[in-house]
């Protein structure tokens, strides 16, 4: 069994919904349990998967992620093209939690979902006072930067961090791993905690067959 929060990516955009996958898996705490193009795979998924949360598309073949979003019982953010201001408050009444409008920097994914890892934490006890419930609902709307941007970073992602001389020093994990002399996986856990931090930027590059590469930069 995987830990961590399971995620569910719902875009009937397969290139857009790889792009999703491939933010999720990188960050620690995370994993990709199914990818949907449309709300009856989703519903599908829902029923066959063990699923925290869920990234819903607004416009579906069969209809509306926004509507799906009221039907969950696991969480879930809206992450769509639609910009209307009455669809955001369908979605707030719908039960999302946040609202992302493409097209976004990758890395605003990645910490908004680092924020909803701080929300399932500051969450997870019984009895909470206020300061908690502020803390938690600001964490999953506007993500990881406040606290995290200036905390420290530990022995090995300073070293990670070091490597990134200027703005275009440009990195792929591969070339981290070999550089510090870790594993690519333990690379990609430091970098993908470095960028839900604020401290670096990730892009996913496209070229040829196969996932895309994610590189990494200073913000």
């Amino acid at each position: 069994m995987t830990d961590g929060l399971g995620v569910l990516i719902v875009d009937d955009d397969f290139r857009v919904a790889r792009l999703h996958a491939s933010i999720v898996e990188a960050l620690r705490g995370f994993h990709v349990v199914a990818q949907a193009g449309t709300l009856a795979a989703a519903r599908e998924a829902v029923a066959d998967n063990e699923v925290d949360l869920a990234l819903l598309d607004v416009h579906l073949p069969d209809g509306s992620g926004i509507d799906l979003a009221s039907e969950l019982v696991c969480d879930s953010f809206i992450v769509g093209a639609e910009s209307d201001s009455a669809a955001v408050r369908r979605a707030t009444r719908s039960g999302a939690l946040t609202y992302l409008i493409k097209p976004f920097d990758d890395t605003e994914l990645a910490r908004r979902l680092a924020g909803y890892a701080q929300y399932r934490r500051l969450l997870s006890d019984g009895l909470v006072d206020q300061r908690r419930v502020d803390e938690a609902l600001a964490a999953v709307r506007f993500g990881t930067v406040g606290r995290d941007r200036d905390g420290h970073a530990s022995p090995t992602e300073s070293t990670v961090l070091a490597l990134f001389t200027d703005r275009d020093t440009v990195l792929f994990a591969d070339d981290v791993a070999d550089r510090v002399g870790i594993a690519p996986p333990t690379a990609r856990r430091h970098l993908a905690h470095l960028v839900a931090a604020g401290r670096l930027r990730m892009t996913l590059q496209y070229g040829g067959a196969g996932r895309p590469r994610q590189e990494y930069r200073l913000p």
